[in-house]
């Protein structure tokens, strides 16, 4: 079994890489890193709790996300062998879908057979990792996103499809309607190498942080 990670604490502050590289390539962006000011995100979760958290939060708003991660955590122990070995019924009843329990329970078979071997992933470049990763029911390219973001803390990954950060980035740009995942990618040509970041920011001038890590 893949060794537990330690969790991490990330603080951002403005006058600090990458938040000034930021602020100087997108003036607008910028001004919301001042406005959002510092803040200190963390403890992210080791790997596999990421990939767990990020199937439990998959199209629900914030708070239930995280009321329902909250009964998970009481529910059962948080590692593969636990996950997989835990009746259907029990995860179910903290509030996850008939659907989700089975994701959960089929990414702790995978991790247990090291299909992905997450202790390997830091040695692939991020499009590897959502190669390694979205073969797992339950993945798709948001999650291995998340998990890129959250467990591997890799600082250029724009996740697209995220509604919470089109919303913002809509917003921050005046436009009176969320960006669309073209205007976004557009944007996020400023924020190269640092799209983690400035998507953080942008969650957190919303008042969001996906209830992830």
């Amino acid at each position: 079994m893949p060794a537990r990670q330690s969790p991490l604490v990330i603080t951002y502050r403005c006058d600090e890489d990458p938040s000034r590289a930021l602020a100087t390539a997108d003036p607008l962006l910028g001004a919301l890193i001042d406005q959002v000011g510092e803040f200190t995100l963390g403890p992210t979760g080791a790997r596999f709790e990421v990939l767990l958290q990020s199937i439990v939060s998959q199209q629900l708003a914030e708070a239930a996300a995280e009321k329902i991660w909250a009964r998970v955590e009481q529910a059962v122990e948080l590692t593969p062998e636990a996950v997989a070995s835990t009746d259907h019924d029990t995860l179910f009843a903290t509030g996850l879908s008939h659907r989700k329990v089975e994701y959960m329970q089929g990414i702790a078979a995978g991790v247990l057979a090291c299909d992905p071997d997450l202790d390997q992933l830091d040695e692939l470049d991020d499009e590897a990792v959502r190669d390694a990763l979205v073969h797992l029911r339950g993945v798709g390219r948001w999650t291995a996103d998340m998990f890129l973001i959250f467990a591997l803390h890799r600082e250029d990954i724009l996740p697209v499809g995220d509604f919470g950060l089109r919303a913002s980035t809509g917003r921050m740009l005046g436009l009176g309607r969320p960006a669309t995942a073209e205007e976004l990618e557009e944007r996020a040509a400023l924020w190269r190498p640092f799209c983690s970041v400035a998507t953080i920011y942008l969650w957190r001038s919303n008042g969001l942080v996906p209830a992830v890590g």
